[in-house]
């Protein structure tokens, strides 16, 4: 199994045949930065999943829909909150059968996707996160559900994130997760550790990416060295650059 951290929350995993591709977006969307991550190309009848979490223009770009015009094997799994209607995909030239090939999905749910199983978690900011299985292999993607507590925020609506990250997170306790991608945003800066903190301590996650960083790695080794469980360090993966690859050894 290969898993390429292409950029901000955008991995990429091939498994078996199959590639999976989480909340991708063009490098030059966000305002103030520019992101250079590059999606490997693959052979035609490749089987693709592309997976959106939410609209947010860091997790979503409807430009994706034209891969298909590529890979005949091509399926979306979108949540509804990026949803478009059949004129707006017309609009912006995209074939009617387009549609056939996206599958919108909200919180708290459960999809088949060819032999893809897909479980939904409800996100603390917008849209779903997700829980991936296929042939074994578990992968879950945390999209912007995070323990979003900030400073100034106040305790009411921090302790409010607080519980409601936590009784998704819990949810996934007990399952299999050989892959997780997890947000570490430095912008809630000591903050930036507790969703990451409270994920590791529920959860047996095999190897566990931070993301969500705005191409600011360098408190990834700074935290594993604070974590007081060697075990628990050793799960979480040191990312240091846009293109990375990475090869896990399947259990």
């Amino acid at each position: 199994m290969q898993v390429i951290f292409i950029h901000h929350s955008c991995f990429l995993v091939e498994v078996d045949e199959k590639v999976l591709i989480f909340d991708w977006f063009a490098g030059d969307r966000i305002k103030g930065y520019t992101f250079c991550g590059v999606i490997p190309e693959y052979e035609p009848d490749t089987p693709v999943y592309v997976f959106a979490s939410h609209k947010h223009q860091d997790h979503f770009d409807m430009d994706v829909l034209h891969w298909a015009e590529k890979y005949k094997n091509i399926h979306y799994i979108l949540s509804k909150d990026c949803k478009m209607s059949p004129h707006f995909l017309q609009k912006h030239g995209f074939p009617d059968d387009i549609r056939e090939k996206i599958t919108y999905v909200s919180a708290g749910e459960k999809y088949q996707v060819d032999d893809v199983k897909i479980e939904t978690l409800r996100s603390t900011d917008a849209g779903v996160a997700f829980y991936v299985e296929t042939r074994g292999a578990t992968f879950f993607h945390a999209g912007d559900l995070n323990d979003w507590t900030w400073e100034g925020a106040g305790d009411l609506i921090n302790g409010r994130m607080r519980r409601e990250y936590r009784t998704q997170i819990k949810k996934l306790a007990g399952k299999p997760i050989n892959l997780a991608f997890v947000p570490m945003d430095p912008r809630q800066g000591a903050d930036q550790e507790l969703g990451m903190d409270y994920f590791l301590e529920t959860t047996s996650a095999e190897y566990v990416f931070p993301m969500h960083m705005w191409q600011d790695y360098s408190h990834i080794p700074v935290y594993k060295k604070k974590i007081w469980n060697p075990g628990m360090a050793e799960r979480v993966v040191e990312i240091t650059h846009e293109n990375q690859v990475f090869l896990i050894e399947e259990q």
